[in-house]
């Protein structure tokens, strides 16, 4: 029959990825194999020019000063009941937990001294370098391993997948660097995670000036990869980007050269650089949450679930994120906020708490009447959920220096800092708890734009507070000055020069020799420098406005343009419009990203098991 594999062959699945998300998918296909394919003989192909586990972005051979940005007790790479997936919870230890594990000798790792080390000191509150994350991934890959029933054998390739080829009823084939005879695949799995892109034609411009004056422009990389050898000592660099990737930078160029800190404040080697910052924003990403959740959690989803995105998904034309979806996330959040208000801290509140939570369902989404009910029932405005103070603090902010500027921002830093790290403002929590239920909520309609997940990111993936603090030590040093919101640069050809300046500080300039953009590559498809994506899209798959790839959302099958669902090519990860907010998460949080791995898991199963007994009936 069409599509089925020859007599005696067994079938095989390619997986493109190697890191956290190609081995959550592994381990689905494991805990799903023996319910739903019993007796499946499978050859899995994992092909990754990095190691499994790890992949690219979590591998161990890279600097021990780069951490994550999660605590130890808040990463785990397994199913609990509040995933929603159809496969079997199939538990396991979060980070915290699989160290005491190894400390106690009930788990082996096989992994450098250094990193053993970090091991033996970890608590549940500590952020662990992204060497430690890298073994507990690759210990949670050899986990998926052995956990595969008989029949089912993995195959490791060390190199880059470079193009999909083959008919939609048929065995496709993938080509590999570096060997001559492509793999046969019944089925395709891309879980490539962050990928490099090319630079679009603002970023060739300012890198063709840089050429031409003998400057140096960075333009958007994985700082962990980047070449920062050319920012010299003592001279200004202009960075744009006040996120992660601006953490790292500041990272390596500090402490990696050999500064240190000692009782809060930074001492130079006198090799670094001086950091001038800003962005859209003007601010850091709010800070990680420092203290645990007490008490009664809010009931999620509440204004945001199943039922709401489905009637979004059925309404006439396309959706805009502003006007159709945001009121909903702004009611979501709020509920989640005011929650938590009324349960941990009622003084605080002037109305009992079901009367206000009877007349903020019954108020519309963004309406005036919510606005004066929140009014009325929490007197004191810093007890209100304020999302456009959150996401822009520097509006209408004005400075008339930068080095007026510096004092300003150094107070917001650590204003932030206290509050997100004092119980008595919990309902923060209860927000990140409302973020996260939004965000599993918000991938079912595809792609939303780049806002949602720029605000999610601000006030949910923010820095480990301990970043923060070297962060204003090293602005009190004078390493790191601040450029304030809505940051502009300008190549000047007859100075040769970059110039940066800001709305915060009206007429101010900065100068430098060297530019770098501190944020990752565009995740589309429009400027993806992968040649695997490229040839996706030349072969027929859809892409968004934004240039995601486009995948049902249902199993993440990639779609063509007539909007068909291919049967033998799936795709998860940042770059399709099934995006997630990561490949692991907290515990018992949902993890949107471990039903995508368990659906797409399923999907395949169930097609190879078919796929399989065709191939036996034509025998």
């Amino acid at each position: 029959m069409t599509g089925a594999p020859a007599p005696g062959t067994t079938p095989a699945l390619v997986v493109i990825g190697a890191g956290p998300r190609g081995t959550g998918v592994i381990e689905r296909i494991a805990a799903n194999a023996a319910g739903l394919s019993p007796g499946l003989r499978l050859d899995i192909h994992l092909v990754d020019p990095h190691p499994p586990g790890g992949g690219r972005i979590w591998r161990q051979d890279q600097s021990p000063l780069l951490w994550m940005n999660s605590m130890a007790e808040d990463v785990t790479m397994f199913t609990d009941d509040t995933v929603q997936q159809d496969g079997p919870v199939v538990p396991g230890p979060a980070l915290d937990a699989w160290a005491d594990d190894v400390r106690a000798g009930r788990i082996t790792v096989d992994a450098a001294p250094a990193v053993l080390a970090e091991i033996q000191r970890l608590t549940g509150q500590d952020f662990p370098s992204r060497r430690l994350q890298s073994a507990y991934l690759r210990w949670v890959y050899e986990q998926a391993l052995a956990a595969l029933p008989p029949g089912i054998t993995v195959h490791e390739h060390r190199t880059r997948a470079l193009r999909i080829s083959g008919p939609r009823g048929g065995r496709q084939r993938v080509r590999l660097q570096g060997r001559g005879e492509p793999l046969l695949a019944d089925l395709v799995v891309l879980t490539v995670g962050h990928l490099d892109a090319e630079p679009d034609a603002g970023q060739r411009e300012l890198s063709a000036f840089a050429g031409r004056h003998g400057l140096t422009h960075l333009p958007p990389d994985f700082t962990a990869d980047s070449d920062l050898s050319a920012l010299r000592a003592g001279e200004p660099v202009i960075v744009r980007g006040f996120g992660l990737a601006f953490i790292d930078l500041m990272v390596l160029l500090t402490e990696g050269r050999g500064g240190r800190y000692e009782n809060g404040e930074y001492l130079p080697s006198g090799r670094e650089p001086v950091l001038h910052v800003g962005s859209r924003r003007g601010v850091p990403y709010h800070s990680k949450i420092g203290y645990g959740w007490e008490g009664e959690r809010p009931p999620l989803p509440r204004f945001l679930g199943p039922g709401l995105t489905a009637e979004l998904l059925s309404g006439p034309g396309p959706l805009d994120f502003r006007r159709d979806v945001w009121p909903h996330v702004a009611k979501e959040l709020g509920h989640a906020h005011y929650h938590r208000l009324f349960t941990a801290h009622p003084e605080r509140t002037t109305v009992d708490r079901q009367v206000f939570e009877d007349k903020y369902a019954a108020a519309g989404p963004g309406s005036p009447e919510l606005d004066s009910l929140v009014a009325a029932a929490v007197p004191d405005p810093a007890d209100r959920l304020d999302l456009a103070a959150l996401d822009h603090p520097l509006d209408g902010v004005r400075h008339p220096s930068y080095d007026a500027l510096q004092d300003g921002l150094r107070g917001y830093i650590t204003a932030d800092l206290a509050r997100r790290h004092d119980p008595a403002h919990s309902p923060d929590l209860a927000v990140f708890l409302g973020l996260l239920s939004a965000y599993g909520q918000l991938i079912r309609l595809g792609d939303i734009g780049d806002w949602w997940h720029g605000f999610f990111s601000h006030l949910a993936s923010g820095p480990p507070g301990p970043r923060l603090e070297q962060l204003l030590a090293l602005s009190r040093a004078g390493v790191v000055r601040f450029l304030g919101a809505g940051v502009t640069v300008e190549a000047d050809e007859e100075a040769g020069l970059f110039r940066a300046g800001s709305a915060t500080v009206p007429g101010g300039r900065v100068e430098a020799r060297a530019l770098v953009e501190a944020r990752l590559p565009d995740p589309s498809l429009r400027h993806t420098s992968s040649p695997l994506l490229r040839g996706l899209y030349e072969d027929g798959a859809a892409t968004t406005g934004t240039g995601l790839l486009s995948v049902d959302p249902a199993d993440g099958r990639i779609l063509d343009r007539n909007g068909l669902a291919h049967p033998r090519r799936f795709a998860l990860g940042p770059y399709t419009t099934a995006r997630s907010s990561g490949a692991f998460t907290r515990p018992r949080t949902g993890g949107p990203a471990f039903r995508q791995n368990d659906a797409t898991a399923r999907t395949a199963l169930m097609f190879l098991r078919d796929l399989s007994c065709r191939g036996r009936l034509s025998a």
